[in-house]
């Protein structure tokens, strides 16, 4: 960990060649609490480390080597011979050794309960580079998005001009094609350069039986045994993230021949348990045969879920069954499912099987007006895919928090656009190590004796409260051309602060704009009182005050609250897209009380 300070010293050596603001009082008053004559040495650090910063485990060696790597500022004079003057102090508390998130704690959730009981990091059409109708379809974004850690990537196969190949676009637009051979590769390539658990890839199915024994040789020369085929029909429940290490998973909805074949088995098992029952109700005996019940009966037969019997098919369902290509079925190791009838049948739940569904947005928003607590009940076992409405053609984004309130694990984003939406995903993703599996909050995974279940608009005790103290902000002088946000003198900077989570928790707040300068000391501080900070993102903005015209965006991050460091912390800025400044960073104080 302390190897990285030398990169912070170096940088931190272009950032502070101007004069340094006049640091908080507050800052300043730690300072001179904890340190003697002007200089802090390690063993004062340390004292500090533990009682302000709230890091427990800290040591004097920790505390020696973050001194020891400051030395390498001495030529600015600000470092005294046995200790950190306050310049270095305050230069610590900006360094990149000082996150938010803790930067050594890595994977931490447990990573061995089934895939249904997280948040996946989740991209759709993760193949297009811009808007939905008329941009390039390429395996770039696909490397782009593997990179920052998703892992969930959606391919929609065509069949090629000729017919005779598999391309990847979206379909009934002017989007030019990428063929899936060459998707698949950097798929393979790069899934596991963020993170190594698994990689899942929902394909949307437009293609004739013949192409789909090409895929399926395709995906297993590639992928070989990266690939992870249960060796069940269906899965009575899903394994976990930590059993699936570098993995690839396939998720789609089985071809439609092998749909009617199930369907024609559940009627016939339908047909012969009604035969079984009409008997037993002939001789007065009970049917040894049918204790325990069977989970098909009384369902509907449109649905594909409804039967997981391995019994033999009936002669009727061999004509079903030509076109069926065994090889990709066999693929499929989650299978996605197309309901027929209402939304409360939508969220059925089949006790022996386990299934994905996918909603739009607005479906969904419908789902969990009418039937929030099925809507969780469902997503306690089975997987729920939400996804953009199709007029958000522009590449847009709907608010991720409303799915994952309701325990959606994969909320389908459109990673090639940005804006508000897009940082939340960021910020929810960064928590558990960056790794793209998030531990859902146990509640949402729970049923009280009644089999009632948690519900997000309920109106909850308050848990905690979370202070934020926006202390002063730095870096954009060196991130932006001078004339950037004004032509003729600096910026006007304010900060918004608040709460992404529950309905009555969601709050955004601000400091007041400081007029010309470009390293603003606002020092303010905001109080807020969370009733589920296991499901808040404390979402942070910075913008440039502009009375006549739209504010000039600064920056913004995203941070899992559940996660947040407590102590003043280094806050690192990101820009429109998600990517990080290279200087610009607030400084910050984060308690729960």
């Amino acid at each position: 960990m302390w190897k990285q300070t030398y990169r912070v010293c170096l940088c931190f050596r272009r950032r502070f060649n101007l004069r340094m603001a006049e640091a908080p009082d507050e800052i300043k008053r730690l300072f001179s609490q904890y340190s003697e004559n002007g200089i802090m040495t390690a063993h004062h650090l340390r004292r500090f480390m533990v009682e302000v910063q709230k890091e427990e485990g800290a040591t004097r060696e920790d505390a020696q080597a973050i001194v020891d790597s400051l030395r390498e500022l001495r030529h600015l004079n600000v470092l005294l011979r046995k200790g950190l003057s306050f310049e270095a102090f305050l230069r610590y508390l900006f360094g990149d050794v000082n996150p938010p998130l803790s930067s050594n704690q890595g994977v931490h959730h447990d990573m061995d309960a089934p895939l249904s009981h997280y948040f996946i990091y989740t991209g759709h059409n993760s193949y297009l580079t811009g808007n939905q109708i008329s941009s390039d379809s390429s395996d770039v974004p696909i490397i782009k998005a593997l990179q920052r850690g998703v892992r969930v990537i959606e391919l929609d196969m065509w069949p090629n001009s000729s017919k005779d190949d598999i391309d990847v676009l979206h379909g009934g637009t002017l989007t030019p094609p990428v063929q899936l051979i060459k998707c698949l590769r950097s798929i393979k390539e790069h899934a596991f350069v963020a993170s190594e658990y698994p990689v899942i890839i929902t394909f949307e199915d437009h293609i004739t039986p013949d192409l789909r024994a090409k895929v399926a040789e395709m995906v297993t020369q590639i992928y070989g045994d990266m690939l992870f085929c249960p060796e069940v029909e269906c899965l009575k429940e899903f394994p976990s993230p930590e059993s699936l290490k570098k993995r690839i998973i396939v998720s789609t909805k089985p071809p439609k021949k092998y749909i009617q074949a199930q369907e024609i088995r559940v009627k016939e098992i339908e047909k012969q348990k009604r035969k079984a029952e009409t008997d037993e109700e002939a001789s007065g005996k009970e049917s040894s045969q049918l204790e325990g019940g069977d989970s098909a009966a009384g369902d509907s037969s449109e649905s594909d879920e409804e039967d997981n019997n391995h019994e033999e098919l009936p002669e009727e369902s061999e004509k079903a069954q030509r076109d069926v290509v065994p090889e990709y079925v066999r693929l499929i190791a989650i299978h996605a499912v197309k309901r027929k009838g209402g939304l409360k049948n939508y969220l059925r739940i089949n006790p022996d099987k386990v299934t994905r569904l996918s909603l739009n947005e607005q479906k969904f928003e419908k789902a969990v007006a009418r039937h929030g607590k099925d809507t969780i009940r469902f997503t306690q076992r089975n997987l729920l895919r939400v996804f953009p409405k199709a007029t958000r053609i522009d590449s847009s984004n709907y608010n991720p928090m409303l799915g994952w309130r309701y325990g959606a694990q994969m909320v389908a984003l459109n990673m090639q656009g940005h804006g508000k939406s897009l940082w939340l995903m960021h910020g929810m993703f960064r928590a558990n190590g960056g790794c793209g599996y998030v531990k859902k909050p146990e509640f949402l995974m729970k049923s009280d004796p009644d089999n009632e279940v948690f519900d997000p608009k309920a109106k909850l005790p308050v848990k905690t409260t979370l202070k934020v103290n926006v202390y002063m902000g730095e870096g954009w002088y060196y991130d932006f051309p001078h004339t950037h946000f004004d032509a003729y003198s600096p910026p006007d900077f304010y900060a918004r602060v608040g709460i992404a989570g529950v309905p009555v928790d969601t709050v955004m707040k601000r400091t007041r704009a400081l007029e010309d300068n470009w390293t603003p000391v606002w020092n303010e501080e905001f109080e807020f009182p969370l009733t589920v900070p296991e499901l808040a993102l404390l979402r942070i903005e910075v913008n440039d005050y502009d009375f006549s015209e739209k504010p000039d965006f600064g920056g913004q991050t995203c941070l899992p609250v559940w996660e947040l460091r407590r102590g003043i912390r280094s806050v690192p800025l990101y820009d429109h897209e998600g990517e990080k400044f290279r200087s610009v960073r607030l400084l910050m104080r984060f308690e729960f009380v």
